[in-house]
């Protein structure tokens, strides 16, 4: 038997490294310890592994993204089942595509676990003042299911970069102090204090923001299990909130007639857009010259979503005035279809792109992005209430549907959203613009026409 010492629970760099060495000499998985720390081993390892000295070989990127998350599972056979399946990818790489495949769809299920749990990290860690002689340091109690603390500091450290802040778990803590983040033992959660003075003021904003009108309890619950409810102050609010829910409707949906319907709207949505103008919700604000928003009547019978700003929209501040735009227009005016009457929008609202020399190439919004950016799409359309919503492009349709589509799969014919919304889903013009050579471009536009004017049917229907 040969025994593999690794630092951490969480350490992938090292079951790497040893990994591509016995990967290397074709040792079997059964003859392979895998020890974290100093845990008891084996009684019959016999050797110890050497790391190093060996051929280099590569595997794909979506093999080593795939690894370097479920390393940080508490499964402890993590790291004998990521052997396994190298040394199956060394011999078939198209094996991580068949989700047939058992220990593929095994490991995919591991790896969408701590996806969740580090998404629960950053969503639901609440911060308390604590005064350290004259400087205030920020700490928070969370809970982890999984090894996910060190690979979710990065994050933190650029949220809160202005801030001291301590987030303690029973698995270990991390401390930023304003240059350098260190870590530290386990915590107990009788470690941070109660309460601190804010709270005051954050339960009281959170019960004024609170909307009695978009509460779907079950999904509330789906999203935000009880468990992390100890952790986070405004959750002691929810169960009255959510018993007084239909009186505060009641009492503005009341409020709505007292006012001019499309006046009320226009001031909300200007509202909105001046909100978004400081949006920090997920990175792409840095690099971004300013927040695209929406526009268009805010009572338009029709929203249309595209994917997200281009290089001439973030210079001009604009929503869809690029080449993209200008296809967009163009094929407006063959479906017969007035712009003015639309609520044109971006599923993100910032440019994200990649510099290639002077020249920012657009780059594709990952699902972070697109999630944290969905909460502004769901504020236009609670503002706008549109009675037909036209997604363009792949990241448009992630963004309403919450899951991904194959825009080929839902062409010709309405979705329902979950509040009935009907939903049209086509390309994105600027997909016009990419088409390879062979392809019938003038036929490709007719058929993206045909789209929009089929969704602007419908609703005459």
């Amino acid at each position: 038997m040969r025994v593999v010492k690794l630092r951490t629970e969480d350490d992938f760099d090292g079951w790497r490294a040893a990994a591509r060495t016995l990967a290397a000499a074709r040792v079997l998985p059964s003859d392979i310890i895998w020890q974290v720390g100093a845990q008891p081993t084996d009684l019959f390892a016999t050797e110890e592994v050497a790391i190093g000295g060996t051929p280099p070989f590569t595997v794909s990127k979506q093999f080593l993204s795939l690894a370097s998350r479920v390393a940080l599972h508490s499964d402890p056979e993590r790291f004998t089942l990521l052997y396994t399946l190298l040394l199956r990818v060394l011999d078939c790489p198209s094996i991580l595509c068949d989700r047939a495949d058992p220990q593929v769809r095994r490991i995919e299920g591991l790896s969408l676990t701590i996806r969740r749990d580090i998404h629960k990290m950053r969503a639901y860690v609440r911060f308390r003042e604590v005064l350290e002689g004259k400087m205030t340091r920020y700490v928070a109690w969370f809970e982890p299911e999984h090894h996910i603390l060190r690979a979710n500091a990065a994050f933190f450290v650029g949220r809160f970069t202005n801030m001291r802040w301590s987030i303690l778990t029973p698995r270990g803590t991390i401390h930023w102090d304003g240059a350098v983040l260190s870590e530290g033992p386990p915590a107990h959660r009788a470690d941070i204090p109660c309460r601190d003075p804010t709270e005051i003021v954050w339960k009281s904003y959170y019960a004024a923001i609170f909307n009695p009108a978009r509460l779907m309890t079950g999904a509330m619950l789906k999203e935000m299990p009880k468990k992390y409810w100890k952790n986070m102050p405004e959750t002691a609010l929810v169960p009255d909130l959510i018993a007084g829910a239909r009186k505060r409707e009641l009492r503005m949906i009341e409020r709505a007639h007292a006012i001019p319907n499309v006046m009320h709207r226009t001031d909300t949505v200007d509202l909105l857009r001046a909100e978004a103008a400081s949006c920090r919700r997920c990175p792409l604000w840095r690099p971004a010259t300013q927040i695209i928003f929406g526009e268009g009547p805010p009572n338009a019978d029709i929203m249309v979503v595209g994917e997200q700003p281009g290089n001439q929209e973030d210079k001009t501040g604009c929503v869809f005035v690029g080449p993209a735009g200008q296809v967009f227009d163009r094929a407006l005016i063959a479906a017969g279809i007035d712009r003015s009457q639309l609520y044109v929008t971006n599923a993100v609202k910032h440019f994200k792109f990649e510099l290639r020399g002077k020249q920012r190439i657009h780059a594709r919004p990952n699902v972070t992005e697109i999630d944290a950016c969905r909460w502004w799409i769901d504020q236009e359309r609670a503002l706008v209430r549109p009675k037909l919503i036209i997604a363009m492009g792949a990241t448009a349709a992630r963004s309403l549907l919450e899951h991904p589509v194959r825009i080929a799969d839902c062409r010709g014919s309405a979705i329902a959203l979950p509040d009935g919304t009907p939903c049209w889903i086509t390309v994105h013009p600027s997909a016009l613009l990419r088409l390879p050579d062979g392809v019938d471009m003038e036929a490709e536009f007719d058929r993206y026409v045909t789209d929009l004017r089929l969704a602007v049917r419908s609703l005459d229907r």
